[in-house]
């Protein structure tokens, strides 16, 4: 079973403008995320997709292949992540390089510990799956819909967090990883399909950075090497 990690990276970024590559407890954002996939015993191939010449030159400098430069109707901000994996379906096949398992790793999600790729990859194919998403378990009590308020749970009954049985436990998608069978996902055009699974990882893993707050406290997070062992 061969795996390729597909990790998309675009230029522009509104929140905090050139995010992907912004320093972050002593290098570029992006650079955890590939040195998590070049370090896995299971990724046999580590790709960014990008449409930003500066970003692949940093990718290629820590150990990243970019085959290309990503097409710019794949890349403004309505663009979706599954055009650019789809896009890079094509490119293999086009170009002959056969693999299995498409591993998404978003570049947002910098917190992950050492094996958890590798950890994941093997709960994917022992399970048998089609696609998988990392998750972490949530206790908390969710509500939508400000004008017509619904509860997520029976508010009028309220649950003590520690008499939950396991199958109510909600848990939350972080975002950090998708894996998906490449045969799969070019059926479905989507990340998460067939028979899913979902890999529980656990809450600092969880971070994304969307703002500068985010930002920070994930840097603090990184510096201190929590949820990175």
């Amino acid at each position: 079973m061969r795996t390729v990690a597909f990790i998309p990276a675009r230029g522009g970024s509104k929140g905090i403008p050139g995010k992907n590559i912004k320093d972050i407890a002593g290098k570029p954002l992006i650079v955890w995320s590939i040195e998590r996939a070049k370090n896995s015993k299971l990724v046999d191939k580590v790709i960014v997709s990008t449409d930003s010449e500066e970003i692949a030159k940093i990718a290629k400098e820590n150990g990243a292949e970019v085959p290309f430069l990503r097409p710019e109707d794949i890349s403004g901000d309505t663009a979706t992540t599954e055009s650019a994996m789809l896009h890079y379906c094509d490119w293999l096949e086009k170009n002959n390089e056969l693999y299995d398992n498409l591993l998404l790793v978003q570049v947002t999600s910098p917190i992950r510990a050492e094996t958890r790729f590798d950890d994941a990859i093997n709960y994917f194919k022992n399970n048998q799956l089609d696609s998988l998403l990392s998750v972490c378990p949530s206790h908390r009590f969710f509500w939508r819909d400000l004008e017509n308020p619904v509860a997520s749970y029976d508010f009028k009954n309220r649950p003590r967090r520690q008499d939950l049985k396991q199958s109510e436990i909600p848990y939350m998608e972080t975002g950090s990883f998708y894996i998906t069978k490449i045969e799969k996902l070019r059926k479905h055009k989507n990340r998460l399909c067939g028979k899913v699974g979902m890999f529980v990882t656990p809450e600092e893993e969880s971070y994304e950075i969307d703002s500068l707050v985010d930002f920070k406290f994930c840097e603090s997070m990184l510096t201190n090497s929590i949820g990175t062992k």
